[in-house]
């Protein structure tokens, strides 16, 4: 087994380094949205019976309708967009696969697992690809004259794109092209595990072979279709997203200049960004570094609450 990759999160490590309950810390290090989708109530045969044909198709109606995705494009429904990746080599043909970054080190890790060479480098002509957009950690988005075509495989990572849906690239008609989107990101539920692979049936064919007859739990069936349902929530998130993403830049002005990020998380250039993590873990609040920068600093966004925490750090 390999070394862990770089993550957000690791609270228990952060504790570990600079002392606290866990209680007592707020996590800034991850791009999930702190004020996630209220639960809706359940009904008890969602724990205890296998899930049913009927609430999967009702999960993957409302993902039909939420990304406005055409009757004859597939969709598969997944335990997390994590699990997605790590099955995308059963779609690659041979390689090299440009994985251009800095970017999410899942997708280059689960080819570099199965023996698939990848390549740092932007797509080109009749290669295969995989980008995030936007990108984490820096936000950078992608066109669709960006990927060429044609290619063996191109995926879309569009794990951060709901907070703007308009940007979606929506290649999934293309021949070799899979879009993923992650359900934890932008309705802040993340321990709930959905995702979500979009593209054409003989496309996805692979995938869904290897997922099995029931890869989604039935709670997860359940408030995934309640959420993605609610438009009204979304569009007010959104709102707030954005303002909330202006508001965590105006309190880091003094201290690091804007790179980049999403609504959902934002990433700075500070003068020593180990010191700067260090500086905000002394009031408990953990943020997110990067092994090849001693410049880069990422921060999500707080909860209604963790504001005043936030502003007496960064004072």
């Amino acid at each position: 087994m390999g070394a862990p990759r770089d993550h957000g999160g690791g609270l228990d490590a952060a504790r570990r380094r600079h002392g606290g309950a866990r209680a007592d810390w707020l996590d800034l290090s991850t791009g999930i949205n702190p004020e996630p989708y209220p639960l809706p109530d359940l009904p008890p045969e969602v724990w205890t019976a296998l899930p049913d044909t009927h609430a999967q198709d009702a999960l993957i109606r409302a993902a039909r309708a939420t990304w406005s995705v055409p009757e004859e494009i597939g969709i598969i429904a997944a335990p997390g967009a994590s699990a997605l990746i790590a099955r995308m080599p059963a779609l690659a043909r041979g390689g090299p696969i440009h994985v251009p970054g800095p970017t999410y080190n899942e997708h280059a890790a689960a080819l570099a697992a199965a023996g698939i060479p990848v390549a740092d480098a932007a797509p080109e002509e009749g290669r295969a690809c995989i980008v995030v957009h936007p990108n984490n950690p820096d936000g950078r988005v992608w066109t669709r004259a960006d990927l060429p075509r044609p290619g063996p495989l191109t995926v879309v990572d569009e794990s951060f794109c709901d907070v703007d849906p308009a940007a979606s690239l929506r290649l999934w008609d293309r021949p070799g092209a899979v879009t993923l989107k992650s359900f934890g990101k932008f309705w802040g539920l993340a321990g709930l595990r959905l995702g979500f692979a979009i593209g054409l049936p003989e496309t996805l064919a692979p995938l869904r072979d290897g997922l099995g007859p029931w890869p989604v739990a039935g709670p997860a069936l359940a408030i995934g279709t309640a959420a993605l349902s609610d438009a009204d929530w979304a569009a007010a998130t959104r709102t707030r997203l954005h303002r909330d993403a202006a508001r965590l830049d105006a309190l880091m002005a003094p201290h690091g200049r804007v790179l980049g990020g999403t609504p959902l998380f934002r990433l700075y250039e500070v003068g020593d960004a180990p010191a700067f993590q260090a500086r905000l873990a002394s009031h408990r609040i953990w943020s997110r570094v990067f092994p090849y920068s001693r410049t880069w600093l990422r921060l999500g966004l707080p909860a209604a609450a963790g504001w005043d925490r936030v502003a007496a750090a960064l004072a």
